[in-house]
């Protein structure tokens, strides 16, 4: 982090210096008393299971020097050498400051959201701009109303470009995110099921992604997945800002036109403007085609060349526990276990069935978080994996529809299992698995189904 005065936090926050010198500096920022450094500003942020006041005493201890508290809360500190902002809301003055930090940095800023695959097209993004620009990613999960902020504060003067996840899980998330970072370009990835429990529908998460656009003027660019039934429909409205779109069908921007994946990625070549591409990426299934594509776009439209966008998609490297491949001893695992949705599930359905001489396992978990859709979006996986796996193994709750479905479309019985827990899907593999199988392990990030690939291995 640049370094930020305590008058510009202050102007940022519309709070007041109670006690202190504006004229002090401030080179980190932290909302955990645990990682706080020397010389940190420390944000007391309250949750729904704390109270980040509680802990001011411990963030002094360990060497902060400048606080921001809210309205309702007070410090017993007696030192002399300390700063104390009150603001409204601590929650309000992160993403505050983060605002007037994020405009201290003249480099493009991207936008990146999705029901499915938008880290992985975040990750496809920053590799291909690492390649001409310093870039900085949004890290790990965040990507929330904390998270951004905590991203935003890690500009440093080098940087040329930030790549900024945006998740939601309910109306108004993404825009306040839009409202703090003012993306120039966005990228949607799809619209699936995810939080549908809270959208309502389809629609609603169709509507609720395109908060992303909410700061948007006509010099901004969305960039959408035009296969997408319900982002296709948004290429035809009258905005004012521009719209490019990637996909397969003929009516794309940038279109693909033939693929072929191996175990060691992806060979594919799109079109754009009547001219044709050629690009690899080692990373496989169909739907890896369509974030390259999406990170393309975005290369083209910052002024890279055809060679720098190839080399940084040479040079991409998946986020943990996203389709990652392990080898051990004689079988295969398919790591897909950071989340599931079902257009997920079919993409990493879709990887597992590319093995074509091996014994194919799904051990398919609960997709959360889809409420009165839950039965349907089980079982539409369930159809999907029939053709796609010899054995399914499902575990949780609502996933045992994946292997009722599988049944009624004429899966064999016998290969389909369902049970509670992740202990009791490790006790069965130890028993049933060989040589040359492949496993895929998938399910959402609450079934915390890593624990099993961390077994296997």
């Amino acid at each position: 982090m640049n370094p930020i005065s305590i008058e510009e936090i202050v102007i940022a926050t519309n709070g007041e210096l109670i006690k202190g010198n504006g004229k002090d500096l401030v080179n980190n920022i932290s909302i955990d008393s645990r990682k706080t450094k020397k010389k940190d500003m420390y944000i007391a942020l309250i949750g729904e299971k704390f109270d980040g006041h509680d802990f001011i005493k411990d963030a002094y201890e360990k060497g902060a020097n400048t606080f921001v508290i809210d309205k309702n809360h007070h410090i017993d500190l007696i030192s002399e050498d300390i700063n104390i902002i009150k603001v409204e809301d601590t929650t309000k003055a992160i993403g505050d400051i983060a605002k007037f930090y994020r405009d201290k940095f003249k480099i493009h800023y991207v936008g990146v959201t999705g029901s499915t695959g938008k880290t992985t097209t975040k990750d496809m993004i920053y590799a291909v701009l690492s390649s001409k620009y310093k870039t900085l990613k949004t890290e790990g999960n965040f990507n929330n109303h904390i998270g951004l902020p905590l991203t935003i504060f890690n500009l440093e003067s080098y940087h040329e470009a930030a790549i900024l996840e945006m998740g939601m899980s309910s109306f108004g998330e993404i825009e306040y995110l839009a409202e703090i970072a003012r993306p120039h370009i966005a990228v949607i990835s799809n619209i699936g099921f995810s939080h549908i429990e809270n959208l309502g529908s389809r629609e609603g998460i169709l509507k609720a992604k395109l908060e992303i656009t909410s700061q948007f003027s006509k010099d901004n660019i969305l960039i959408i997945n035009g296969d997408d039934e319900y982002l296709k429909t948004v290429k035809n409205k009258k905005v004012d800002y521009k719209i490019k779109s990637f996909g397969f069908n003929f009516d794309n921007d940038l279109k693909c036109i033939k693929y072929e994946t191996n175990e060691d990625g992806t060979q594919f070549t799109v079109e754009l403007y009547n001219k044709e591409y050629d690009f690899f990426t080692p990373a496989r299934g169909k739907h890896n085609i369509y974030n390259a594509m999406a990170a393309i776009l975005v290369g083209m439209e910052l002024n890279l060349s055809i060679e720098e966008i190839k080399k940084g998609l040479l040079d991409y490297k998946a986020t943990n526990m996203r389709l990652d491949i392990i080898k051990k001893g004689n079988i295969i695992i398919i790591n897909d276990a950071y989340n599931a949705s079902p257009d997920s599930m079919k993409a990493a359905l879709d990887v597992l069935n590319e093995y074509k001489n091996n014994r194919k396992i799904a051990v398919l978990g609960d997709m959360l978080e889809m409420g009165e859709y839950s039965k349907q979006v089980h079982e539409i996986v369930g159809s999907f994996a029939k053709d796609k796996s010899d054995i399914i193994i499902t575990v949780g709750n609502n996933s045992r529809y994946i292997g009722y479905k599988a049944i009624e479309e004429g899966f064999e019985k016998s290969n389909v299992y369902h049970f509670s827990t992740n202990e009791e899907v490790v006790e069965l593999l130890e028993k049933i698995i060989s040589d040359d199988d492949v496993v895929l392990v998938k399910g959402s990030r609450g079934m915390r189904m890593e624990k099993i690939v961390e077994a296997l291995c």
